[in-house]
């Protein structure tokens, strides 16, 4: 099973820096983890009470499963609480929030979820990169017929 990622998150914030926090999880989200079924847009990371959860993250019900179980819940971040105070003192900071990137299984079968310290982008700027990204696009365009009209040159 390839990551599940939110390329959103990457559009929408600046990232500062990355943790990789395990999942309490219930019944079977498991095993609908393992089938790649899960998704990360729109969550975001709170931490109440020194704990850290995840809102929003959707987990599809499993077909076979004997109790279903809310495919939205608010799920639990394992931390240690050294990691927790950290990060709980820069939330509080004006901007800064918590934000999902990745979820994946290690290599010992475990879910595994990567987290963000992120500071949220203007309009400005998101647009200032979709400018860039579509410059460096067109300059790959133009080499690439540059180079095409010399092979054809080159090969009469």
């Amino acid at each position: 099973m390839k990551s599940i990622e939110n390329r959103r998150a990457r559009h929408k914030y600046f990232i500062l820096e990355t943790y990789e926090a395990g999942i309490a999880l219930r019944g079977s989200e498991i095993k609908s983890i393992r089938d790649g079924k899960a998704d990360l847009r729109d969550s975001y990371c709170i931490i109440e009470d020194n704990e850290i959860f995840v809102i929003g993250m959707y987990i599809a019900p499993y077909e076979k499963a004997m109790y279903p179980i809310p495919t939205r819940r608010k799920r639990k971040l394992l931390l240690n609480k050294k990691e927790i105070k950290k990060l709980y003192v820069r939330v509080e900071e004006r901007g800064f929030t918590l934000i999902p990137i990745s979820l994946y299984l290690n290599e010992n079968g475990k879910a595994k979820l990567q987290i963000a310290l992120s500071k949220g982008k203007a309009k400005y700027e998101k647009r200032e990169k979709i400018r860039e990204r579509e410059m460096k696009r067109e300059v790959r365009r133009t080499i690439g017929r540059q180079i095409k009209r010399n092979i054809v040159r080159h090969n009469n």
